[in-house]
């Protein structure tokens, strides 16, 4: 400011080759500075390089703005005429200069430019919001995205983008539509993968992995208590934490293995779910519940959690209205052993029409869902390998325990939502 009135473009250019001059040959005064002087050096220079950043992202829009990009003889696309001008820009960069100032003409993204002029957000974290917030807006619910483009704001500026990508199944699960978290939860499935082994001249094997939510949340309860460091007579566990998971991922496999053929004397996994005591209340048709213990903060939609529910040790961790903790329940829903091999025997596998999965292979899943109030009785459960009893709960398909003179079988309704129907059914029959 001079004079109380606004730097002229002059000043600013005077102003801007000074800061240039500053910062040339720095390195050869560096060692005249003391520590603190030294670390109040490299705040101005961060500060220095993120008003930089933002003044390259508004200058590129006010030339998009008055079409100078594509004008003259020699016509430029925006991203080469930021290269053209921003040299330095030329080995990466100028597609996010031109994306943060096309997107600060989205009336929505307001708290971005905002956040971006004040020089409190940098231009990557707020490239990362903008793409976030362009992924999430076909999903949220009607008046949603002013809260969740802010959200994203605050959270570029604490965490960066990393934590953009962190905080995406949070805000659907808050502000999304109805059964949007489901439906991309459900949808991350057809990325689970477990690659074929490469193999060194060593005869080292190397897998690559691929989980969706539900199977990391799963993992990451087994894995935690094998892969702790374990001392031994004292002395430290000097294995790194890849060993430790690695060597414990082959225990699981070969436990697995060993009772292939025996019923389960323990639960596949226990997971603590955290879930809103209205939540609750409502049948888990709310926005979702939350993992503790060893994978905390794994967000899992309201059908993951009732599927884990056949068949894991889940630990409610109920909560009221201010979070605080009311309740911490105990499982009481889970199949014996006894129950499991009679299971065995009746249903020779699992259930689904067309399944040949053998019996040791496949959960117990309750036909009336245990968060719905189902028995954990043989006669309310049915025999499901892993990929229908997703399926079952996806579609919300009814199944039911058919009594033919001395057998039993299960039969499934394969109409999508007669689960529903179902629970509507027994409702109507239910005094009031």
């Amino acid at each position: 400011m001079t004079g109380g009135q606004p730097l002229t473009l002059a000043e600013r250019r005077e102003l801007l080759a000074g800061a240039r001059r500053a910062l040339t040959g720095l390195d050869q005064e560096l060692w005249r500075a003391g520590s603190r002087e030294l670390a109040e050096l490299m705040t101005e220079a961060d500060d220095v390089v993120v008003a930089a950043e933002c003044a390259r992202v508004v200058i590129t829009r006010e030339a998009m703005d008055r079409g100078d990009t594509g004008n003259g003889t020699h016509a430029l696309t925006p991203v080469q005429w930021v290269r053209t001008y921003a040299p330095s820009t030329r080995t990466g960069g100028s597609a996010k200069v031109v994306a943060l100032a096309q997107a600060f003409a989205v009336q929505g993204n307001a708290p971005v430019k905002e956040a971006v002029l004040s020089g409190r957000l940098p231009v990557q974290g707020a490239v990362a919001a903008v793409n976030h917030a362009d992924q999430l807006r076909p999903l949220l619910a009607d008046g949603a995205e002013p809260a969740v483009v802010q959200g994203l704001v605050d959270m570029a500026i604490a965490e960066g983008p990393r934590g953009c990508r962190a905080l995406r199944g949070a805000l659907l699960a808050r502000y999304g539509a109805d059964g949007a978290l489901q439906r991309e939860q459900d949808g991350a499935r057809r990325f689970v993968a477990l690659s074929q082994p490469h193999v060194d001249e060593a005869g080292i094997a190397e897998y690559h992995l691929t989980l969706d939510p539900e199977g990391k949340a799963v993992l990451e309860a087994a894995l935690g208590p094998l892969s702790a460091p374990r001392p031994v007579d004292g002395t430290r566990d000097l294995r790194s934490s890849d060993r430790r998971r690695g060597e414990a991922l082959v225990t699981l496999v070969r436990q697995a293995v060993a009772s292939g053929t025996v019923a389960p004397k323990s639960t596949k996994a226990q997971l603590f779910v955290t879930v809103e005591l209205d939540t609750l209340r409502a049948g888990l048709t709310g926005a979702g519940a939350t993992t503790g213990g060893a994978d905390a903060g794994t967000l899992l939609a309201p059908e993951t959690v009732r599927r884990l529910a056949c068949d894991a040790s889940l630990i409610p961790v109920v909560l009221g209205g201010e979070g605080e903790i009311l309740d911490y329940g105990r499982s009481v829903r889970l199949f014996t052993p006894a129950q499991t091999k009679r299971l065995w025997l009746r249903d020779r596998g699992c259930t689904f029409p067309r399944c040949t999965m053998p019996p040791q292979w496949a959960d117990a899943h309750h036909l009336i869902h245990w968060a719905d109030g189902g028995a954990t009785d043989v006669d309310q459960a049915a025999l499901l390998c892993d990929r229908h009893h997703h399926v079952v709960h996806a579609q919300r398909y009814a199944g039911r325990l058919v009594h033919d003179g001395g057998s039993s079988r299960v039969d499934w309704d394969l109409t999508p939502g007669s689960y529903d129907e179902l629970l509507a059914r027994r409702a109507a029959r239910e005094p009031a």
